[in-house]
């Protein structure tokens, strides 16, 4: 498990700047595991699964996790396939907060 699934937030608050440059570099670094940085706004994968089943029990651990933190991705689902975009819209990009939901995503990996 990546040691970003094992930190704990506080939400990112309105007005604080996006990540940029370095930093966010730094931070991409640490998530790795088929994340793509885009743009330097937001975070996307795209999770494969054996048929929809699997994908939809999938959909479900991640609403769960989204209401559980109050952080909400934009998620994609279709047959044996579920996409996931993470940013935070009240700063308009990614904060640390992106980052680490990110990685507890990965980490429900199988646990539908």
């Amino acid at each position: 498990m990546n040691e970003l699934a094992t930190m704990e937030w506080a939400p990112c608050k309105g007005g604080t700047p996006p990540m940029k440059g370095d930093k966010l570099n730094e931070w991409f670094a640490r998530l790795g595991n088929g994340w793509t940085l885009v743009d330097e706004h937001h975070l996307k994968k795209e999770f494969k699964f054996r048929d929809f089943r699997e994908a939809l029990a999938f959909t479900n651990l991640v609403g769960q996790l989204a209401e559980q933190v109050d952080h909400h991705p934009d998620i994609y689902l279709t047959w044996g396939k579920v996409g996931i975009t993470v940013w935070t819209h009240k700063i308009g990009g990614l904060c640390e907060t992106d980052f680490i939901f990110a990685a507890k995503t990965d980490a429900l990996v199988g646990l539908g």
